[in-house]
């Protein structure tokens, strides 16, 4: 194509917000292929269509799908020229950056139409096999399936496709990230995408349009079979997806805000667990070897209670799985009472909490008390009721396990006693308090070694002198780690093993000062230890160790 550009026309175009191609497009009176060639070809670029980009690999794991549809752009990467960026608009400046950013190596820039882009993509997600289809589980009792709505960007495209487009691939691409949560926050101007990775919140994506804002957290309520006339008052639903023959469930939390109404989607993946560490054991999940000595030996108890302490989504629940995993025999009678129940074990009888129909943790627990039951699993105490059952069902021959949210095992006391529970009787009953955090874990493809300031030290009370002493290690940020310098956590603990001791310390009120010295001397070690331990050895930094443990 031959033809006179006024690129000072171009540039004044491009700062009123319209792209390079599209100026072109109005100048040159040609297709927007064509426009892309010649931008290509006054820039030295190459210049690929759909079958060129087909011809690589895509890199959704360093360029989401979501963010890929947003920016029009897409990160490939070829076995010849290794990482690609396909862009539409080579001008702008902070994409290219950002691109650069996430591919941390040699980058080759090249140029296709955004019709181009988005056929590719569309492509990529119908021939996917990674999403089969997304399930609506109409009745959770029966267990039986609703209607199936196809994760496919390709087959639709009506007015209305665009929310349909904008719920699956974010649905996408959080599983495909290893998201725990999806967060779709109402914003003046449309809608904030976010995800919760390795329990700390990435900003995704902006979405432009208040209209299509409103049209996804419909999009939502659909598909949890919520009221979507409803937008006052909070409301909570679930649904299913498929993913590769795995049933994943997704619980959903809608609330009124300022700009609109929020949601939040909580990705319970019940096999991903069991995939990523093999058998769920307890050696498994990261804790010391000395903590998960002393675990086992409580599990060993014919009565009592085992509480589990620490924040939401600390990995309570997968520590008792862990731990009935390795002791069911079969010969004893298990029954668990959760909300939801998040894994399945085979000869176990596991009981849903069902609080529209009237089944509670303590109506469910009473209920288990007449089953004959060996050992209780309580998902969560939540009240006095539910506590005053539990410990009486330890008192009587039971052992119980069950988590309470407090920040570490000496605050459990204060907890229970909030809830008006005798103090004695809860000593009696206790066997072990166990509390746990999940720590990030430095990403091994950035992480360097480094030195901390005396500064860094002295905040969680260590000296000076070791920031020499230990090989501490920190991440830079890369495409692997999503510029966090973080990838995968493990959990620390501290257990405290209850004695006579103990709870004549307790049942007197003794200041907790003093109890924790008591503790301390007979071998519990805190949460903070448990994770410098970990930084020590270069697993993590000191920042992530304050953040997680200082309030503990």
């Amino acid at each position: 194509m031959t033809a006179t550009v006024d690129w000072a026309a171009v540039r004044t175009a491009r700062s009123a917000g319209q792209t390079t191609t599209d100026v072109l497009v109005q100048m040159l009176q040609c297709s927007a292929r064509e426009a892309a060639r010649y931008l290509a070809h006054e820039l030295g670029l190459g210049c690929w269509e759909t079958a060129q980009m087909a011809a690589c690999e895509p890199a959704f794991e360093r360029l989401p799908l979501a963010r890929a549809q947003s920016l029009r752009a897409v990160m490939l990467h070829s076995p010849a020229t290794g990482w690609v960026a396909v862009v539409h608009d080579p001008l702008d400046r902070d994409l290219c950056t950002q691109l650069n950013h996430w591919a941390q190596g040699p980058l080759t820039l090249v140029l296709a139409s955004a019709d181009d882009i988005h056929a590719y993509l569309n492509q990529q997600e119908a021939h996917s096999s990674a999403v089969d289809a997304l399930e609506r589980d109409t009745d959770a009792g029966s267990g039986s399936r609703g209607a199936v709505e196809e994760l496919s960007l390709a087959r639709v495209s009506d007015a209305t496709s665009a929310t349909v487009k904008l719920v699956n691939s974010t649905l996408y691409d959080a599983l495909r990230a290893g998201a725990s949560d999806v967060h779709l926050e109402s914003t003046p101007t449309g809608l904030a995408v976010k995800y919760r990775i390795d329990g700390t919140l990435d900003a995704v994506t902006e979405v432009a349009g208040v209209t299509l804002a409103e049209q996804a957290i419909s999009r939502l309520k659909v598909l949890a079979e919520l009221d979507i006339a409803e937008r006052r008052v909070p409301q909570d639903g679930s649904f299913r997806v498929s993913l590769q023959g795995r049933e994943v469930d997704l619980r959903v939390s809608i609330i009124p805000g300022v700009h609109g109404e929020d949601a939040v989607i909580r990705i319970l993946d019940k096999r991903a667990m069991v995939e990523s560490h093999g058998q769920l054991r307890l050696d498994t999940l990261g804790f010391d070897v000395g903590a998960v000595a002393t675990l086992r030996e409580l599990m060993e108890a014919a009565y009592g209670m085992l509480l589990v302490t620490g924040p939401t989504g600390s990995g309570k629940t997968t520590t008792l799985y862990a731990a009935l995993s390795e002791t069911h025999t079969g010969r004893d009678k298990i029954v668990t009472i959760e909300d939801p129940v998040e894994y399945q074990l085979p000869g176990v009888l596991q009981i849903p909490v069902n609080e529209k129909k009237g089944l509670t943790f303590a109506r469910g627990l009473r209920s288990i008390l007449r089953h004959d039951p060996d050992k209780i699993m309580v998902g969560e105490i939540r009240d006095r009721e539910t506590a005053e059952i539990a410990v009486q069902s330890a008192l009587t021959g039971h052992l119980v396990l069950t988590t309470v949210h407090a920040n570490n095992v000496f605050d459990v006391f204060g907890r229970f006693t909030h809830m008006g529970l005798d103090p004695y009787s809860l000593v009696s009953a206790l066997n072990g308090i166990w509390a746990q955090r999940l720590l990030r874990l430095n990403c091994p493809h950035c992480s360097r070694p480094m030195v901390p300031d005396a500064r860094e030290l002295g905040r969680l009370g260590l000296p000076a002198t070791d920031a020499h002493a230990f090989e501490w290690r920190a991440g830079a940020g890369c495409g692997d780690c999503r510029g966090t310098g973080y990838k995968g956590r493990r959990a620390v603990a501290e257990v405290l093993r209850l004695d006579d001791e103990l709870r004549e310390m307790i049942v007197a009120r003794e200041p907790v000062r003093r109890v924790k010295e008591a503790a301390h001397r007979k071998g519990t070690r805190t949460l903070t230890d448990a994770a410098l331990q970990v930084a020590r050895a270069g697993g993590t930094t000191l920042e992530e160790v304050r953040r997680v443990t200082l309030a503990a």
